[in-house]
């Protein structure tokens, strides 16, 4: 061993100032001193080292001590020289190497921005086509974001993660995760069966004739032994006995209709978390399904709506933000709502714009809701939505600093534009409106069927969110500024009445009427009265272009005849039902019970017979659900279009 070292770990002082001094004058580099190497664990080896050796060095030391005291400070400054001349030449070097840098990283940032819809209008991309551009602006609109889709994550946030880790360990206690696949829409469960061949697939349409510049068409596909277990599902429908569908769930636990039918019955038993779990399990098999392409997150994958094989998907992800935004995760809630858009923007078939702005306000999403109405407003006109002309007003409103006159204008024309609105809305928020407002024409001006939906639609959705104390002061002010213009003949109110009157005419277009059934929301009646079709949960409405690879099994004879209160609730599935003739076929029985008018089931004995019915059918399935086995697996950590045209349809409004 060196006899430096044993001096210094001696004691010797002056070889302990030499050091410190050498270490002074070594150049610092990032305001850290440089300090000698010196291992410590060589200490262990010098008993290999004899004392003649040691006696040797010190010899050497001694007979080179002067030359070293002579040169060490000249030596040790020559360095310091040359280092601060390299220095100066590496420092300019590195300083042009990060601006490069820099505007390299500069550059990705702003790629990266245009990707997530941060630049996207104030930057147009003038180098491209008008449709390519639009395209663009969509994707960057919908891009999805994979944490946001997890409701677990929505919940640490309101809740705290040690609550939701602590309750998501006490579900998992005694339970295996080695067969769960990890997806991205939902979460497997552990008691859930393994998913194995389920007998769906999804494939790439290359050839398709809709094809664009950059987007990507997929399809389902189902193979021999899936169609027929749909067949037999299609059957058990039509047989009206609600075994029959239980039994297909038995032996093939991921049939997603069969998941969908069962789903809407635990609802209708008020049963609302086993008829999400239902839910989540058809739609984690729809995602085992995806094609290897099929990236959600990038917004230029499309569905066709038009093929049936393909409607699941959208039935699943609709009802699946329902009961995600009936948990209160509406950031969820809106990331699955830019999702399901994100499939078929153009025609939006099941009207999940009707919906949007509610998740977006309710996540306090306000400067992404107004982009993506500025960026579809000139093709789309959502400003003719009762919705969007309201919410777009109350976003405005929450990100004004101070300057409220463009909230003003936008939330008075929209009183102007609908005014049917604001008494439904101040009834549902138990808010009395004064006598001005109470005793004017104005607000109750008439206004056509499909209008009156919409209104009834958008108040019994959004009225929470107008209950806040800062936006009633500010809806009573604008109020009574709309009397105001109203009472001095604005030539806008008569505009707008014409343009009501005009528009919104017609039967109410199907993504509209999907939109209503999904949603089961209490007042809004989305069919006529005069309607004679069906309407199938699993299938609401198919288009009239419809691709259909199934067809309707016949039903038996003479089963109008019967009675029974849950083959009256699964014929009211069927495509043949008819409501208005269901009193008059419908004999009395042998104890006398006979079916009520519409209006009056809800108090007859016959609903409360189908609630029992339909009660006891949903036990049954929640021993079935509780009793899967699971593998016995060790548990593993937890990981966690324009607005002139008055001869448009409504359905220009959506598509």
């Amino acid at each position: 061993m060196s006899s430096r070292v044993l001096r210094k770990l001696q004691g010797d002082k002056e070889l302990t100032d030499e050091v410190s001094d050498n270490e002074a004058e070594l150049p610092v580099s990032g305001g850290a001193r440089k300090k000698l190497n010196i291992n410590r664990y060589d200490l262990l080896n010098q008993q290999s080292h004899s004392e003649s050796e040691v006696k040797e060095d010190d010899n050497e030391t001694e007979a080179n001590k002067s030359c070293e005291g002579d040169n060490n400070h000249e030596s040790v400054k020559r360095k310091k020289k040359k280092k601060k001349k390299k220095g100066k030449n590496v420092n300019a070097q590195r300083s042009s190497e990060d601006n490069a840098e820099v505007d390299e990283v500069e550059k990705s940032v702003r790629e990266v921005n245009k990707l997530l819809g941060e630049n996207y209008v104030s930057k147009p991309m003038a180098s491209i086509s008008k449709q390519e551009r639009n395209i663009q602006l969509k994707k960057c609109i919908l891009s999805i974001q994979h944490k946001h889709l997890n409701p677990n994550n929505e919940l640490k946030r309101i809740f705290g993660s040690k609550i939701i880790q602590t309750e998501h360990k006490r579900k998992n206690r005694g339970t295996g995760r080695g067969h769960v696949k990890m997806t991205w829409l939902v979460s497997g469960k552990d008691t859930w069966p393994q998913v194995g061949k389920t007998g769906l697939s999804m494939m790439k349409q290359d050839n398709s004739p809709e094809h664009k510049s950059g987007l990507q068409y997929f399809t389902y596909e189902h193979n021999q032994s899936y169609r027929q277990v749909q067949n037999r599902f299609l059957e058990a429908v039509e047989s009206l006995n609600p075994d029959n569908i239980v039994a297909i769930i038995n032996e093939h636990p991921y049939h997603v209709d069969t998941l969908i039918q069962l789903s809407d019955l635990c609802r209708i038993a008020e049963d609302l978390a086993i008829a999400a779990e239902f839910i989540e399990r058809a739609l984690y098999c729809l995602e085992c399904a995806f094609h290897p392409l099929f990236n959600i997150a990038q917004g230029n994958c499309r569905l066709d709506y038009r093929r049936q094989v393909n409607r699941a998907l959208y039935i699943t992800i609709f009802k699946h933000l329902l009961f995600v935004g009936g948990r209160a995760c509406y950031r969820t809630a809106l990331e699955f709502c830019k999702l399901l858009l994100s499939l078929d923007p153009d025609k939006d078939p099941l009207g999940v714009k009707l919906a949007i702005d509610f998740y977006a306000l309710r996540s306090r999403e306000y400067r992404w809701f107004i982009d993506f109405y500025e960026e579809l407003e000139p093709t789309k006109n959502l400003s003719q939505l009762p919705n969007f002309a309201f919410s777009v007003a109350a976003a405005h409103f929450h990100l004004a600093d101070g300057d409220l006159s463009h909230a003003d204008d936008l939330l008075q024309d929209a009183l102007l534009m609908f005014p049917g609105v604001l008494k439904p809305l101040l009834e549902k928020c138990s808010v009395q409106p004064d006598n001005r407002v109470s005793n004017h024409a104005f607000f109750d001006s008439k206004q056509s069927p499909v209008l009156t939906q919409l209104v009834l639609l958008y108040v019994n959705r959004s009225y929470h969110i107008w209950k806040e104390s800062d936006l009633l002061p500010w809806l009573e002010r604008n109020v009574n500024k709309v009397l105001d213009r109203v009472d001095k003949q604005d030539p806008i109110v008569k505009d707008y009445e014409g343009k009501r009157s005009k528009r919104y005419q017609g039967p109410m277009p199907k993504s509209i009427c999907r939109h209503i059934i999904l949603s089961d929301i209490k007042g809004v009646s989305p069919l006529p009265k005069d309607f004679t079709g069906g309407v199938l949960t699993f299938d609401p409405l198919p288009p009239d272009d419809s691709i259909n690879i199934y067809s309707k099994p016949k039903r038996p004879k003479n089963t109008t005849s019967n009675s029974s209160t849950v083959g009256i609730f699964f014929r009211s599935l069927l495509p043949s039902f008819n409501p208005n003739e269901l009193v008059g076929n419908l004999l009395e029985d042998e104890d006398g019970a006979r079916a009520l008018p519409d209006g009056e089931i809800g108090d007859g004995a016959e609903f409360g017979d189908l609630r029992r019915s339909v009660a006891s059918l949903v036990g049954a399935m929640r021993d079935l659900l509780s009793h899967v086995p699971t593998p016995d697996v060790p548990n593993d950590a937890d990981v966690d279009e324009n607005d002139e045209s008055d001869d448009d349809e409504l359905n220009n409004y959506l598509t």
